[in-house]
């Protein structure tokens, strides 16, 4: 059977519409960066996507290659990711998208090493004459955070961080957003797909006990 992160980790990817507190684990994820408005056609975060995404499938599908990954076992692509931040502000301007910093990511599973995503930079640049040079491996350990399952429009994420907050500081903790720690989105909805009222989006935010 095909592993599904989404399925066996719960915790991460699927929890309610209600704030909860979690603590996320030192993780390997593919990572593009770069800056602007997400909604921008034929922008720098829709032109990227395609960077993440051909990484993603070339190490997903290496066990119809030569190539052996140690360990390896079939797997579902996990679901997009991002951090975003904007210079100068502690949280999210949403009426300032142009001004947005972003890092774009896909969990890799545990068995992926360094060596593997170099091979396939090499594969993907050589079969799809891309450059994907700003594809990077990234050890990230997230931490302390507070999330919830957002459902609606990304514009209208403003009601749920507010809730979060809320919970946060009934609950003896502190926002905790700094240069290294990000506002965090999983978008576990296709916008190509579905209707925006239905989109279903985890937020997540770093917090510290206090």
């Amino acid at each position: 059977m095909t592993f599904d992160f989404k399925k066996e980790y719960k915790e991460y990817y699927l929890p309610k519409n209600q704030p909860s507190i979690i603590n996320v684990p030192k993780l390997n994820y593919l990572a593009v960066r770069g800056k602007g408005d997400p909604n921008e056609e034929n922008g720098d975060y829709q032109n990227t996507l395609g960077l993440l995404y051909g990484i993603a499938y070339t190490l997903k599908m290496s066990y119809k290659s030569d190539y052996k990954i140690n360990g390896f076992f079939k797997y579902v692509v996990p679901p997009l990711e991002g951090f975003w931040w904007q210079d100068g502000i502690k949280g999210m301007d949403y009426h300032h998208k142009d001004q947005l910093n972003f890092i774009s990511l896909i969990r890799l599973p545990n068995f992926i090493t360094k060596a593997d995503f170099d091979w396939a930079v090499s594969v993907a640049t050589e079969k799809k004459k891309k450059d994907f040079s700003r594809v990077e491996f990234l050890t990230y350990e997230e931490g302390l955070c507070v999330q919830c399952l957002h459902i609606g429009s990304y514009d209208d994420e403003l009601a749920t961080v507010d809730l979060m907050h809320k919970f946060i500081a009934e609950n003896s903790y502190a926002l905790d957003i700094t240069g290294d720690r990000y506002h965090h989105e999983i978008y576990l909805s296709d916008p190509r797909k579905c209707d925006a009222v239905k989109l279903k989006t985890v937020i997540r935010h770093p917090v510290k006990k206090v």
